[in-house]
């Protein structure tokens, strides 16, 4: 397969020395640890204040949801929508309780990442284990290949015609609400109920033989792929059961096909727009695919990331996660003071890969790793080069 190399810019901004434009990377490693310290200032009371923005609008349009059922189907779906948004802001804001940055007490950002969880639907300590891995190797494809698995280009070629677009329209953009769906409605709950039906399986066929063993103990004998310790398995409960009994409240008060057309759709929308956030993020034309040999922690967040451009007020809802390479230098960096971070240190993220939101759709056609040249590529990339051998 024939590729043309990867372009990369090189743009000198005001202010930025020549050293810093010729190799911003080596300029950003020099300064790395002092220009995270300085911006690592996590608030309680903004942490308190973007989670109150959050929740309250959430409980109103539920509230205004039912009312405007009685009126117009139309309104309902417009509402629905805005909700969906404000699922998404949710959905960031857990996942910076994971990191532990939202707020600077311990307590205040596992309460509310617990609570958040429950509202998205996601099992959020479980989910934040994951994503921590996601970080430690963000930019080694050996170790992780983003939530749709993305495989080297030698396993595409191996595949057949069937199955190569099977894999291409499982990665298309306007699946997104389906995959969200999976992702947080349905997912969740099944891994739980299979490693629940599992764990009675070994507690009642093994009674005799662990009579005197206390019960703890018997659940951490237990192995499943579901979770990975008696922690993950008491939040993956408390919070399936809290959302499921949520669910039946919900469905009461609000009936059950209302129930469904509201928070289903708008939890299965964000879930969408969450998972095409994160992939185009790491997955476009420029970025950076290294293996386990020569990966770097710092290239991953400045070659392996994308810094995505979005509008103010789609800044806010996605709490400024579109400055990704600054949350992947350092997710210690609470959201409110990501975007002071890289206006202060414009120069050093020169090289970074800017992507507006217009060009989303074409960014998240690279779903190939092109192991040989350690970059990501398009299916349409790798068949106008089909003639040529196929690179492993």
């Amino acid at each position: 397969m024939r590729l043309k190399p990867a372009r990369r810019r090189a743009c000198r901004l005001p202010g930025q020395t020549a050293a810093a434009a010729a190799d911003p990377l080596a300029a950003l490693k020099r300064v790395k640890r002092e220009l995270i310290e300085r911006h690592v200032r996590p608030d309680d009371w903004r942490g308190l204040a973007a989670v109150a923005l959050t929740l309250l609008p959430i409980g109103l349009l539920a509230c205004a949801a039912f009312l405007a059922s009685k009126v117009s189907y139309a309104l309902t779906a417009a509402i629905t929508l805005l909700a969906s948004l404000f699922l998404l802001r949710a959905f960031v804001l857990m996942h910076e309780c994971g990191h532990g940055s939202l707020f600077r007490s311990g307590r205040l950002n596992r309460g509310f990442g617990f609570v958040l969880g429950v509202l998205t639907g996601m099992p959020q300590y479980v989910w934040s284990q994951h994503h921590q891995f996601h970080h430690a190797h963000n930019g080694n494809w050996d170790r992780y290949r983003g939530p749709l698995s993305i495989v080297p280009v030698g396993e595409y070629a191996a595949m057949s015609a069937a199955q190569q677009r099977r894999y291409r329209n499982a990665r298309s953009i306007w699946l997104a609400p389906l995959a969200g769906f999976l992702y947080v409605v349905l997912n969740p709950r099944r891994t739980w109920l299979k490693g629940c039906a599992g764990l009675l399986r070994h507690l009642w066929s093994n009674r005799r033989l662990h009579s005197g063993v206390p019960l703890v103990e018997r659940i951490a004998a237990f192995k499943t792929p579901c979770w990975s310790s008696v922690q993950e398995f008491r939040h993956m409960s408390w919070n399936n059961v809290l959302v499921l009994l949520l669910w039946g409240l919900a469905s009461w008060l609000m009936g059950p096909w209302l129930f469904i057309g509201f928070y289903i759709v708008a939890a299965s929308l964000a879930g969408g727009a969450g998972l095409v956030l994160f992939s185009v993020q790491h997955n476009f034309e420029q970025s950076h695919a290294s293996g386990n040999e020569g990966w770097d922690y710092t290239r991953g967040a400045m070659e392996s990331t994308s810094f995505l451009c979005l509008p103010p007020w789609l800044n806010w809802i996605t709490v400024n996660i579109g400055y990704h390479h600054i949350h992947h230098l350092s997710a210690r960096i609470p959201s409110y003071c990501l975007a002071e971070c890289h206006d202060e240190n414009a120069g050093l993220f020169s090289g970074v890969t800017r992507i507006r939101l217009a060009q989303v759709p074409a960014a998240l056609k690279y779903i190939l790793w092109y192991t040989a040249a350690q970059r990501l590529v398009s299916a349409a990339e790798y068949h106008a080069g089909a003639a040529a051998p196929p690179v492993r």
